[in-house]
């Protein structure tokens, strides 16, 4: 008894310590100093949720940027399946995804003349990944300025626009939100001003 009672006593106290003064404690630190990222980096439209910074969503409309394809199942996108699909660069599987994949962009903009960027055909690690390569949302640009009837020009704006740079210039690579992208796309002024299916 003598033996287990200080081992008791401290299983008792690192259970409370750890496990709930210190995510209490950074809970309420976080929240005061980095109160978006603490509540998810969540995007609004005119006080409507529009999602999440953090997790990509399905876009399909000719008139959206599309991001990258995800692995996640039983549908895209799906926070609780978080996970590549495991299939490794010689997998048969892998080779019909990434043609499945170009088929959709190819049949979307056939006139196109620049090489298919190859974050538009692969899933990322998690297959929630909200981002896209500056080049992957500039080859989008012709196709998503012919359905809104605008100026190429203003889209590629838009995507320079709202790209996020390398941290501290060397660390990453420039990337563009897709969600972020497709907001602003519908806050610009445009011919159709319809809305139309995502």
């Amino acid at each position: 008894m003598r033996n287990l009672r200080p081992a008791l006593t401290l299983v008792i106290f690192m259970t409370f310590a750890l496990g709930i003064v210190y995510p209490l404690a950074i809970t309420a630190v976080s929240s005061v100093v980095f109160p978006v990222q603490a509540a998810g980096s969540l995007l609004q439209d005119g006080g409507t949720l529009m999602g999440s910074k953090l997790i990509g969503q399905p876009f399909s409309a000719p008139r959206y940027f599309w991001g990258r394809p995800s692995a996640t199942a039983p549908q895209a996108y799906n926070g609780l399946a978080s996970g590549g699909s495991n299939l490794g660069p010689l997998n048969p599987a892998l080779l019909d995804q990434v043609q499945a994949n170009l088929k959709l962009l190819n049949d979307a903009q056939p006139a196109r003349a620049e090489a298919v960027p190859v974050d538009l055909v692969t899933a990322s690690a998690s297959g929630l990944d909200p981002d896209l390569s500056v080049a992957g949302a500039q080859f989008q640009a012709a196709r998503i300025a012919d359905a809104r009837h605008m100026p190429p020009a203003a889209v590629r704006a838009l995507i320079e626009r709202l790209q996020s740079r390398p941290l501290f210039g060397i660390i990453g690579e420039s990337q563009v939100n897709v969600l972020e992208l497709n907001m602003a796309l519908d806050r610009l002024r445009e011919k159709d001003s319809t809305p139309g299916p995502r």
